[in-house]
């Protein structure tokens, strides 16, 4: 069976083509088994937003101070996950998806500084339950481009009434002018179809450092107390 899913005006449909009854009976149970395990994610992305809403109340009862300036979340839309299944050539069921896609569930935590998302990430780590999978620093490391951020993948299990299902949540930590910077990068690459010109690029490499350099020296006048990294 060859077949394909993408989303429709009325949610989640079947585009494919000489597709016998046998084939739409199993379309049929993609998809549900699909809507069942989004709701996971969701439930995935409540518990992590939870928890980092409860560190952010505790600092500010202890410290007057919020770490965390905002938090975003996302669930990949079943049009980008099913892409990128096809684009990694796995076969086109939730079990693939389970096992090789781990950004389904996304969360995006904007800090006021770079100290606070080491200390809000080492913070999440920490509990008990929630493990974490990968790390990718981008603040260390950053990309050639200029692109700053720290990238976790962690698993949280999620309770349902037939058992706990332990579910990846890529977590993505970044500063208010990373933030900025990356929003500014995703638009010009949207408007000029990924085709940035080397000196664009240049341009908003200079630009990320000199927002790097802003950050850290405003951080030296502002702090309020020891940063837990240095």
């Amino acid at each position: 069976m060859s077949t394909e899913l993408t989303i429709g005006k009325t949610g989640l449909e079947e585009v494919f083509d000489n597709v016998s009854d046998s084939d739409i009976s199993e379309l049929e149970d993609v998809i549900r088994n699909f809507a069942s395990r989004m709701q996971i994610y969701r439930a995935g992305i409540k518990e992590i937003r939870t928890k980092l809403e409860i560190l952010d109340e505790e600092f500010q009862t202890k410290y007057s101070y919020n770490p965390i300036h905002s938090i975003e979340s996302r669930l990949k839309s079943p049009q980008s996950i099913l892409k990128k299944v096809k684009s990694k050539s796995l076969p086109v069921t939730m079990e693939s998806v389970a096992a090789n896609i781990t950004d389904v569930a996304g969360i995006r935590v904007i800090c006021n500084y770079i100290d606070d998302i080491y200390r809000v990430a080492d913070l999440l780590t920490s509990q008990s339950d929630v493990t974490l999978v990968r790390v990718r620093d981008y603040i260390k490391n950053p990309k050639p481009s200029g692109y700053k951020s720290l990238h976790l993948i962690v698993e949280i299990p999620i309770f349902l009434s037939t058992g706990a299902y332990p579910i990846p949540v890529e977590i993505q930590i970044r500063t208010i002018a990373m933030d900025f910077w990356a929003s500014l990068e995703h638009k010009l690459k949207y408007k000029t179809d990924n085709d940035v010109s080397p000196d664009l690029r240049k341009r908003l490499k200079i630009c990320a450092d000199e927002i790097s350099k802003l950050t850290t020296k405003c951080r030296t006048f502002t702090r309020p107390f020891k940063s837990a990294t240095a």
